[in-house]
């Protein structure tokens, strides 16, 4: 009895010292009630948050198998399960987020001295079936590593926790991100936009990125690792691209520009808009629901941009640098994650704070905050 007692003390310290509630050494926490709006987020050491939104807090923590790393995660259609990438880019989790039990594991590495990660690139088909990756594979030879050509890998999402491929296709390199459209298809981000057959592994350039031929801009540079999972039900990222004078393209002379490109995942059309003068760095922007002629974006400040008039409207000082950027389903509040360990809420027409919510553990990292309602 003695040694059982001492045991759970040692168990919940433990937990603290983690920054793990007390409660969660020994339960999952209440279940997620419905017709509820909440937000997922992932910090370290290796937690899965489930806030709600009505209050701006923290409802439950669910801890996650393996290590952390970088703790992308997406909503799976039917509201109850989160998918993560997570292990150090390696293992690819479902975690129903009732009882925080793992339903779903797939181990990327799995062949004979063959080292696989994928690079914050994976989606989930509109029925949740299936779970789509692309994969980095490097065969880990005794005196050199061979970097093989990367694949797309399609996992059943009912097949438990020892998943396996039931389709592989080859991949373009340097993908990433990608999203699943209404229709089935999956768009693929890498040096273009790609439209993919999941069937079949056929892909076309959807949206030239690297190969567009718009007149007196430069290629554009992409730097976004946030697999948002928006109420505009689109695929999003921001760009920056230099817009020359002239022929010559002289770079001192260039007027440099911020632009977000946007695939709507229920048609398919594609928007490539310019919406502000480059004279700082957002990690993250996501368009207003409310009002999608608003762009937001955030890593040193919080901003706000009339697309139309290509000029920004307001901007917020922040207490220190946040990476992702989300908005309610209403479009009446946004909040603020990634590096720290708090989320900052904020008015999206005043850009008045309204508040911080304080997560249990360590910094979010490179975490992407989805919102859904059960």
């Amino acid at each position: 009895m003695k040694l059982t007692v001492i045991a759970s003390l040692a168990t919940a310290v433990a937990g603290l010292a983690l920054g793990i509630p007390a409660w969660s050494a020994d339960t999952a926490g209440p279940a997620l009630k419905s017709g509820h709006e909440y937000m997922i987020a992932t910090n370290y050491p290796n937690n899965l948050h489930v806030l709600d939104l009505a209050t701006d807090s923290l409802y439950k923590t669910c801890q996650l198998p393996d290590a952390f790393g970088p703790g992308t995660a997406m909503m799976a259609p039917d509201n109850k399960t989160a998918f993560l990438l997570n292990n150090h880019f390696g293992d690819l989790y479902g975690v129903n987020l009732d009882d925080c039990k793992t339903v779903f594991h797939a181990k990327l590495s799995r062949n004979p001295g063959e080292k696989v990660r994928s690079m914050f690139s994976f989606a989930l088909s509109p029925d949740g079936k299936e779970l789509y990756t692309t994969v980095k594979p490097t065969q880990m030879m005794n005196d050199h590593y061979v970097v093989k050509p990367p694949r797309l890998e399609v996992f059943r999402t009912g097949d438990g926790l020892d998943a396996k491929p039931v389709r592989s296709f080859p991949m373009p390199r340097q993908v990433y991100l990608m999203r699943a459209a209404d229709d089935g298809s999956l768009f693929v981000a890498g040096p273009d936009i790609y439209k993919m057959d999941v069937h079949s592994g056929k892909y076309e350039v959807a949206v030239p990125l690297r190969n567009w031929q718009r007149p007196l801009y430069s290629a554009p540079d992409v730097l976004y690792f946030w697999p948002h999972q928006t109420a505009l039900n689109d695929f999003s990222m921001l760009y920056t691209t230099a817009k020359f004078q002239d022929d010559k393209q002289d770079l001192a002379t260039a007027d440099y520009r911020y632009g977000y490109l946007s695939i709507d995942l229920k048609t398919g059309k594609s928007v490539v808009q310019d919406f502000a003068p480059l004279t700082e760095l957002y990690f993250t922007g996501l368009r207003s629901p409310k009002d999608p002629n608003q762009m937001f974006g955030v890593l040193n400040r919080l901003a706000k941009y009339d697309i139309k008039e290509q000029k920004l409207i307001k901007a917020a000082n922040l207490d220190h640098s946040y990476y992702c950027i989300a908005f309610n389903t209403q479009g009446s509040k946004l909040y603020l994650a990634g590096t720290f360990n708090d989320i900052a809420v904020y008015d999206p027409d005043s850009l008045e704070k309204l508040g911080n919510i304080k997560l249990p553990g360590g910094d979010m990292s490179l975490t992407t905050t989805q919102v859904f309602t059960r």
